[in-house]
């Protein structure tokens, strides 16, 4: 290999290209955002935790997502942060690689476990009768360990088709992070293996999915518009309200981001989209579930008091 053909050993994030004062104002609300974002989740989990109302398998996967949550937003938003004080923005070929593959991780169990969750509530509502059979502990287990793992097996594919590409051309990641897309433009070698594994990855982990859960919950609302009483039919749409909300977040960002041909100003829309998935989504969730659930509220009442009592 010639001198113009070496080896990447480090990328530099180009991030967002503003004055210095404003990335610091920028610096400050987002540490502020992601503060509340680790606070918001590991208050939901810790719910969940201490509380034995909520040990329940709608609420089991709810605590899969906090994790999942706080670890998504920490898989890049540090490093974004600290570029946003530094002028240095540079990140080694491991580590990139590695940002990557975490980010995909998370992305990919946070899809699988929205999944797993609709499946929940559709069997609660549809099948009231027989919801504590199928929804047993030991199914609930295996839904949460095979979206982890499944979540990973498929990061870890991209990452491998990463590895074996060479780097060698210029080594600005137009992105806040080591985003795939992004990191592939920078390959000097043929990447069609690599697309063809992100768009059967998207058909697999957000086509599939999304229409799995809008037939999921035609069946949802059909159940619920035959509950005779108004308050049980109100019960029932709160509970899939919050799980609606989040899934249209997740799954609409990610659409956009992943399946919408290439724009001239699809980089810089990426950015701002990609911000809002790892920094305001994982925030947005707990609100969502909180604010709109009783169960929770109640949750962090009675542990408001016992704190109180002490």
């Amino acid at each position: 290999m010639g001198s113009n053909q070496s080896w990447a050993t480090e990328f530099v994030l180009v991030g967002f290209e503003l004055s210095a004062e404003m990335e610091v104002l920028l610096f400050w609300i987002f540490s502020l955002f992601y503060i509340f974002s680790l606070l918001a989740n590991g208050v939901i989990l810790g719910l969940i935790c201490l509380d034995s109302s909520l040990h329940t398998p709608m609420y089991f996967f709810l605590s899969h997502l906090a994790i999942t949550d706080m670890s998504y937003a920490s898989s890049n938003v540090p490093k974004m942060l600290a570029n946003l004080l530094n002028q240095n923005r540079t990140i080694s070929f491991v580590l990139c690689i590695m940002q990557t593959f975490l980010y995909l991780g998370f992305a990919h169990t946070e899809c699988l476990l929205l999944v797993v969750m609709s499946y929940d509530r559709f069997v609660a509502i549809c099948h009231p009768l027989q919801y504590t059979v199928i929804m047993n502990w030991r199914v609930c287990t295996v839904l949460a360990v095979s979206s982890w793992s499944c979540g990973f097996i498929l990061a870890l594919v991209h990452a491998i088709l990463l590895l074996r590409l060479p780097f060698c051309g210029p080594r600005e990641v137009n992105h806040l992070f080591c985003e795939i897309m992004s990191v592939l433009k920078l390959a000097c070698a043929d990447t069609w293996i690599n697309q063809v594994a992100i768009i059967a990855d998207g058909v697999f982990i957000l086509v599939g999915p999304l229409c799995l859960m809008l037939v999921s919950y035609m069946r949802i609302v059909w159940a619920i518009l035959k509950i005779q009483s108004k308050e049980g039919r109100t019960k029932a749409f709160s509970t899939c309200l919050s799980h609606l909300c989040v899934v249209g977040l997740f799954f609409g960002i990610a659409m956009v981001v992943y399946m919408v041909p290439d724009s001239n100003q699809r980089e810089e829309r990426e950015k701002i989209l990609s911000l809002f998935h790892s920094l305001f989504n994982p925030m947005l969730n707990p609100l969502i579930y909180s604010l709109r659930n009783a169960q929770v509220k109640g949750a962090l009442y009675r542990a408001l008091q016992k704190k109180r009592s002490l």
